[in-house]
């Protein structure tokens, strides 16, 4: 039988701050209790439901602003890394979530592994576009050179390459 929850943080794929959830039992005893991301839905704590909704639209405010912010930011740069390639130019391993993340803070941007959309991790050398999902429902786009160790993109780069951002972007200015 589903509990129903007053949520105390947003959380993924349930609802937001102030929102009555219901979930599954297991799922509340090991996770939303034990976390202090969530308390079972009485009296009591419904009377916290309007202040947690007002604190919830605050902070939606101020998530929404600096989500625009670091989308701008990140749609203004270009990423690179390089990695170790066999005679053939295969990729030894794979460029993952994570490590797309980790370029990002080395560039002083606050990104989360959870917030880059990539399902596969990537095992192809070449210029691929990665999305980001940031704070309230804010998208970016930003592009990855994946470049082999000790050379350049010969050729995979036509190949994987959508058409570059520049030359959109001049077609844009021009009308």
């Amino acid at each position: 039988m589903k509990q129903q929850l007053l949520l105390l943080k947003d959380v993924d794929a349930l609802g937001k701050k102030g929102e009555v959830v219901t979930a599954k039992p297991g799922y509340v005893r090991n996770f939303l209790l034990p976390k202090g991301l969530a308390v079972i839905a009485s009296s009591n704590t419904l009377r916290k439901q309007e202040r947690l909704r007002a604190e919830r639209a605050k902070q939606a405010v101020v998530d929404q602003k600096e989500s625009e912010e670091l989308a701008a930011q990140i749609e203004a740069i270009s990423i690179e890394t390089r990695v170790k390639v066999d005679p053939e130019g295969h990729m030894y391993g794979s460029v993952s979530a994570g490590d797309i993340a980790q370029l990002f803070q080395e560039r002083g941007l606050p990104v989360d592994k959870k917030c880059v959309l990539v399902t596969k991790p990537i095992k192809v050398t070449g210029v691929h576009k990665i999305s980001l999902k940031l704070k309230e429902g804010i998208t970016a786009t930003c592009q990855l050179s994946i470049i082999p160790e000790g050379g350049k993109l010969v050729g995979i780069e036509a190949v994987t390459a959508p058409i570059p951002v520049e030359e959109k972007k001049e077609e844009e200015k021009s009308e």
